[in-house]
């Protein structure tokens, strides 16, 4: 079973400008959307190049590709020392001739903040695991800075994030829903990042430390994150630990979310949260709850941020006298809506008033796991996950 993922008619969309750049965490489908989208729109007339495959690899070096296809895929071309430059001469070589799509893991990412000689050449987007309304099928328009639009679809929904919470959001897995596949999958997908991908791209001489790294950040999912903290359970100097940690981000095993700073609010300087990619290798309710509802607003922003050109950025609050909003969602740093998180709901958090007020944020919610809720209470709206996700991508 093969689903629609949500950047397929973006990606169409812009190949017909520049080269699209599809990059994301391993086994997250980048290669799978770009062969629907070969399948889809330009059937018989793609060649599908590998890097890591010889015939492939002579094809690229050799720029004989085939004149009678419509757009070329590149798949690991990242591994090729000189790709960048690479990609620029055939462009503008052939622009005029073939369409090029390019996927690759976190490193394309790496590479890419270096001097970037593709600049004005390629749009460039980020492909997340499944969301909510990606697996109901659903798309909305969405309008910035405007009152969140939820579906109706409740039973429908319910099923799809319940399946969602519990096996994460990465296809394999999502899709054959067995406990004993994602177990497996957890463990390989691990060894993979950290044995191939990270070997192959940093010069890390302790993997070992790195991997008991990978086990102890599961633990500090929702907390703010203390590199010193890290450090110290470690051994290793400040120095390390931050270079770890930046690693794995850029591998995509976690993301940070930082605190918004503004002149209304004595808020925190630089103490980031921390949550994983991969929800599901979280054993806690709480955390795995928290998380997913961070993963879904993340997906929102980059796509906001990748398809439609608008500046979005996801923040929590927290100020010096430790009043905490779990995520803050802006544009162009505007407050638009923030998001308290919670299992279950007893009252309305005195905190959630106080920033609404002091940062004259346009929208508020308290999202809860129980489903059936949705009421409005002083402005705030308390509304079911399984409801309020249907707002997002």
């Amino acid at each position: 079973m093969t689903k629609k993922r949500y950047l397929e008619k973006f990606v169409i969309k812009d190949l017909k400008d520049k080269m699209v750049f599809i990059a994301g965490p391993r086994q997250v489908g980048k290669t799978t959307l770009a062969v629907c989208v070969g399948d889809k729109f330009y059937p018989d007339r793609y060649s599908y190049l590998n890097w890591d495959n010889r015939e492939d690899r002579r094809i690229i070096i050799d720029s004989t590709f085939r004149a009678d296809k419509g757009l070329i895929i590149f798949d690991e071309i990242h591994k090729y020392k000189n790709w960048k430059n690479y990609l620029k001469g055939e462009y503008d070589k052939y622009k005029d001739k073939f369409k090029m799509l390019i996927t690759g893991s976190a490193r394309l990412n790496i590479y890419r903040k270096g001097g970037d000689s593709l600049l004005g050449r390629y749009y460039y987007y980020r492909l997340h695991p499944f969301s909510l309304n990606e697996t109901l099928g659903k798309t909305e328009e969405i309008e910035v800075l405007k009152e969140l639009v939820f579906s109706d679809s409740k039973k429908e929904a319910r099923e799809s994030f319940g399946i969602l919470l519990k096996f994460g959001g990465f296809p394999e897995p999502f899709i054959k829903q067995s406990e004993k596949i994602l177990r497996r999958w957890h463990n390989q997908r691990m060894d993979r990042i950290i044995k191939e991908d990270i070997r192959d791209i940093e010069n890390i001489r302790d993997l070992s430390a790195l991997q008991l790294l990978v086990e102890i950040l599961p633990g500090k999912v929702g907390s703010l994150l203390s590199l010193n903290s890290l450090r110290e359970d470690l051994g290793v100097t400040h120095k390390t630990i931050s270079l770890w940690v930046d690693i794995l981000e850029r591998f995509y095993y976690h993301f940070r979310v930082y605190p918004f700073r503004n002149k209304r609010i004595k808020s925190l300087k630089k103490e980031p949260k921390i949550y994983l990619w991969d929800w599901s290798e979280l054993p806690g309710e709480g955390e795995r709850f928290e998380n997913i509802v961070a993963s879904h607003l993340l997906k929102f922003c980059h796509f906001l941020v990748d398809s439609q050109g608008y500046k979005a950025n996801l923040y929590y609050l927290r100020d010096i006298e430790k009043r905490e909003v779990d995520f803050l969602v802006t544009i162009d740093e505007k407050p638009w809506f923030c998001v308290e998180v919670k299992t279950s709901f007893k009252e309305i958090p005195s905190h959630l008033r106080y920033f609404k007020e002091k940062l004259k944020i346009p929208f508020v919610y308290e999202v809860v796991k129980e489903e059936g809720i949705d009421f409005l209470k002083d402005n705030i709206r308390v509304i079911s996950a399984s409801k309020f996700l249907t707002a997002l991508v």
